[in-house]
């Protein structure tokens, strides 16, 4: 699957994880769909959709006589990547010009972010998915994956007792 293919599932997804409990109100979808418009919100769903994405190319490749070997880790570090990618590139308009967007132009830009992350994305597997990582690499990988998803479980329900941007 190309990086522009990819991308934009991926951006299927996160509009569905985005809208799909609100639309419902179904509980059982909070733990992995946007409960609020918060930044930890945004964050788990395109960790969530990239996953998703991912676990959708996984069906695609599958059957074919050359799969990449290094399919998972690579898909992984991306995933795990995704959060901290949205956050870089979208804090860059607060942080140069201090003050919010209008409303049209901040929703644009924040469409642009997610799309821009999923390119980020997609850049990343692709430099790795031919490589055998090694088996120490694969485990940090994955416990960086299971940590991160257990965070954005977790804080679902009980939010942590410390912001990122305020002083304790």
């Amino acid at each position: 699957m190309g990086i522009l293919a990819k991308t934009l599932l991926y951006l299927g997804f996160y509009g569905l994880l985005h809208f799909g409990y609100e639309a419902t109100g179904w509980e059982v979808l909070r733990p992995v769909f946007g409960g609020s418009e918060s930044v930890f919100e945004h964050l788990k769903m395109g960790f969530f959709a990239y996953f998703f994405a991912s676990l959708l190319e996984f069906g695609f490749l599958r059957g074919r006589p050359v799969f990449p070997r290094g399919f998972w880790f690579s898909r992984l570090l991306a995933t795990w990547s995704i959060p901290w990618m949205i956050v870089t590139v979208w804090y860059l308009v607060p942080g140069l010009f201090g003050r919010p967007l209008p409303f049209a132009l901040e929703l644009a830009w924040a469409l642009g972010v997610t799309f821009l992350s999923g390119i980020f994305g997609g850049v990343l597997e692709r430099g790795l998915e031919d490589e055998w990582s090694s088996p120490f690499a694969l485990r940090v990988v994955l416990v960086l994956f299971s940590v991160a998803a257990f965070f954005f479980v977790w804080f679902t329900y009980r939010m942590p007792w410390i912001d990122l941007f305020k002083i304790p």
